[in-house]
């Protein structure tokens, strides 16, 4: 009997620790939940998208300061709002920053986002994404959780990604570290 007690208590400890465990938040090495971690030892993001407008929206256009990108529709409202952060986010840093949109929406929906951007003030470069990008693929993984911004540093190279509405104080959080 004493062996049995012994074991069930040596049983509920070890639930207790792993319960415990299981229950703790990320640790400080880990980025917040529903932020990607980002590899240290990474590469330049190579990128070239549909531009609305005759100013590039590709790689070799954001180099030599950061980029903030968001990847978005029209009829979701949570894209619009990403886009209203983004747009007074600019007005704020103008050229210390690249920003981007791009569009998750097909070539015929092109006038559609051109009108949309226009009304929501967007005097940075905006773009069509390319099919694998529509396709869950392309440079920046499945962006397809609109709005998704990714931050990418002066060399070009992925520092953030935020899937969901990404407000401008998290944003800025993530240029801090950079």
């Amino acid at each position: 009997m004493d062996s049995l007690v012994r074991k069930a208590t040596h049983n509920g400890v070890g639930f207790l620790v792993g319960l415990v465990a299981a229950c703790s938040g990320p640790k400080a090495n880990e980025p917040p939940p529903g932020v990607s971690a980002i590899p240290e030892n990474r590469a330049p993001v190579h990128f070239e998208y549909d531009s609305l407008d005759e100013r590039p929206v590709d790689s070799a256009s954001t180099r030599g300061a950061p980029t903030v990108i968001a990847f978005v529709t029209t009829w979701d409202l949570m894209s619009q709002a990403e886009v209203d952060f983004l747009v007074k986010m600019a007005k704020n840093d103008g050229d210390r920053v690249h920003y981007l949109v791009v569009a998750l929406q097909e070539k015929p929906d092109r006038e559609l986002v051109e009108l949309y951007l226009q009304k929501l003030g967007v005097q940075f470069p905006g773009a069509l994404a390319d099919p694998a990008t529509i396709a869950g693929g392309g440079p920046f993984g499945d962006v397809h959780n609109v709005p998704t911004v990714v931050l990418l540093d002066a060399r070009g190279r992925l520092v953030w990604l935020h899937p969901g509405l990404a407000r401008a104080n998290e944003i800025r959080a993530a240029m801090s570290g950079m």
